[in-house]
């Protein structure tokens, strides 16, 4: 059974890609196993078409939901034009009976795609929360292992800067896990002058 779409906590979020550029100390990817706490199995057996995607969420009822989430085990920015898509779609079918739309990425969409993609967000998604995971560059790729390497820290802190310019709420997100509280300062002070706000994220052990 392939999980494209699964419940936690109140929200809806959908797995569209195994893809990411990423390799993240902490990621459920890597912890030995295929399942996560969120859902049974989120490794994909194939890529959902758009079409795939959307009749598995057309079968939700989505009043019920507080937000829908594009997160899952890969990087959703991968799929930025089928999500924008499905976006539209929900929202032609459900209007303001659709949840808030947020998208869980690691901010190297414009990397990945060789343009700006944060114009494409405006008017369709509601919160971008963008993994930050270090107030250096050294700090993030040691933890986030990104493809290509100093240039995904960059990539993550442009695409923060445009992405508050086109999405009502940007967040920038940390783990607490060793991490010093002088250290979070250094993180919330680094996405106070990008324009966004810091969340602190519990580290969930295996």
């Amino acid at each position: 059974m392939m999980t494209i779409s699964y419940e936690y906590e109140g929200a809806l979020y959908v797995n569209l890609t195994n893809k990411c550029d990423c390799a993240c100390v902490f990621c459920l990817r890597h912890n030995g196993h295929k399942g996560s706490i969120y859902a049974d199995d989120l490794w994909l057996d194939h890529e959902p078409t758009r079409q795939e995607a959307l009749d598995n969420l057309l079968a939700r009822d989505m009043s019920q939901y507080r937000e829908l989430v594009f997160c899952g085990f890969g990087e959703p920015t991968y799929r930025v034009d089928d999500l924008c898509w499905l976006v539209d779609q929900l929202k032609e079918r459900f209007g303001d009976k659709l949840p808030p739309v947020r998208i869980n990425t690691n901010g190297h969409a414009n990397l990945i795609h060789g343009r700006d993609v944060t114009p494409q967000l405006h008017g369709r998604v509601d919160t971008v929360s963008i993994s930050l995971n270090g107030s250096t560059c050294e700090e993030y790729c040691a933890v986030t292992q990104p493809r290509d390497g100093e240039k995904g820290w960059e990539a993550m802190l442009e695409f923060t800067r445009l992405a508050v310019h086109q999405v009502p709420h940007v967040v920038m997100t940390v783990v607490d896990k060793d991490k010093s509280p002088e250290e979070i300062q250094r993180c919330r002070d680094l996405a106070e002058s990008l324009g966004a706000q810091l969340r602190v994220r519990a580290y969930i052990p295996d």
